[in-house]
């Protein structure tokens, strides 16, 4: 009679049964310290598959320390901002996102603890109450967050996982005609009546012109430099440093129609000397977002443009006249100061009646074709109308001929 077999002992951490009826795995972590599984199993099998895939992973250099990931999301999330070196208006815009829109879900949670259902659940809530562009910003810092956390190995996966969750579907930005863009420079006033110009016909940015400087300026070539930004951040703090991208230090070559308004600004209201800032307040005071703001809003009331109309729009009047012109995508990025052609191309608007210039083309161009088709058939009916006439005459004639009669 055969002996019967002894189960083959697992080589590789063990499996038994609770009180409960359930099933529980155990294995050496990389230290050869047996952990618990953090979850017990309906069948035997599936703690063995358990273990199984435990093992692989090891081996393959795949694990994760399950509690590696332990760390609070707030701290995590924060220790990420800090270590970025970001500027100053990105590190606000970060601390912003994260202090109102993720630590409210998951601030209180471990890294670990977030899973796709829960990012999923989170970003529905938010779309509900947020607008959703800001969401998209939210979801993204989150991925980028989670993403370092798949680096540190406390996680496996990143949560993030929603297929265009993190793309900005922004309504395009309205814009000025050069008409209202002058009417706007007038409503405002002498004083900041050059910022209105050169925000619309250099395509330059707040921040940028609040930190032009008269050496930055070169009356002779009709140009101006941008080397530095100082924008100003909620808190009213004015933060100078560089420009907004790497693209956005450049010289930009003024339409000379803005040169007389540029020499009557510097002899009026400019500061002195190269280092002389040349916006600056009533008391002589640096450029601030909250006064200018105000005087801005008067003017664009005055004027009847859009409430939502913002100062930064006044770029997309500049931009879409340079593209007008035919220049090239590089020379438009060059002059907007875009490191990207995607960020060009949202500022280049196509009206109506640019619509109807291509309209315009298109037809030109269709009735030519169709002409030159129609004279190629009416062409070629009078060859087969000759040659038929000769074949009835008794005599083919030669190519040569048949060209000479259709000329004649």
């Amino acid at each position: 009679m055969a002996r019967k077999r002894k189960p083959q002992r697992r080589r590789y951490g063990s499996v038994r049964r609770l009180p409960s009826g359930r099933w529980q795995a155990r294995y050496p972590d990389t230290n050869g310290d047996l952990r618990a599984a953090p979850e017990t199993f309906d069948t035997k099998t599936d703690a063995e598959v358990w273990l199984s895939q435990t093992e692989a992973d090891q081996t393959r250099g795949d694990w994760i320390d399950p509690h590696a990931g332990a760390v609070n999301f707030s701290v995590y999330a924060t220790k990420w901002i800090d270590e970025r070196g970001l500027a100053a208006t990105t590190d606000e815009l970060y601390r912003r996102l994260l202090r109102l829109h993720l630590e409210p879900t998951f601030g209180d949670l471990d890294v670990n603890e977030l899973s796709a259902v829960k990012v999923r659940s989170w970003r529905a809530e938010c779309l509900m109450a947020t607008g959703a562009t800001t969401v998209a910003k939210s979801y993204r810092l989150l991925k980028a967050i989670m993403g370092t956390a798949v680096d540190d190995e406390l996680i496996r996966r990143n949560p993030c996982r929603i297929k265009g969750a993190g793309k900005e579907e922004a309504d395009e930005r309205p814009i000025a005609t050069v008409e209202q863009v002058f009417d706007l420079a007038d409503a405002i006033g002498l004083r900041w009546r050059l910022m209105v110009l050169l925000g619309a016909f250099a395509s330059m940015r707040p921040e940028e012109l609040a930190e032009l400087r008269r050496k930055d300026v070169d009356l002779d070539e009709g140009a101006v430099w941008v080397k530095r930004a100082a924008p100003e951040l909620t808190t009213g703090k004015r933060v100078t440093g560089a420009p907004k991208s790497r693209a956005g230090k450049r010289e930009i070559v003024l339409p000379p129609f803005v040169l007389m308004d540029l020499r009557r600004h510097l002899d009026w209201f400019a500061e002195p000397g190269p280092e002389g800032l040349v916006f600056v307040g009533e008391r002589g005071a640096p450029f601030r977002r909250s006064t200018f703001g105000r005087k801005y809003r008067k003017a664009r009331e005055k004027v009847g443009l859009p409430e939502d109309f913002r100062f930064y729009d006044l770029r997309g009047t500049g931009n879409t006249l340079a593209a007008d012109t035919g220049a090239k995508l590089k020379d438009l990025m060059v002059r907007a100061g875009h490191s990207s052609a995607r960020a060009q191309l949202i500022y280049q608007h196509s009206k109506k009646r640019h619509q109807r210039k291509i309209a315009s083309a298109m037809d030109a161009d269709v009735r030519r074709q169709r002409q030159d088709v129609e004279e190629r058939g009416k062409q070629g009916e009078q060859l087969a109308t000759i040659h038929r006439l000769a074949v009835r005459a008794g005599a083919s004639p030669g190519p040569g001929e048949v060209a000479e009669s259709g000329e004649r």
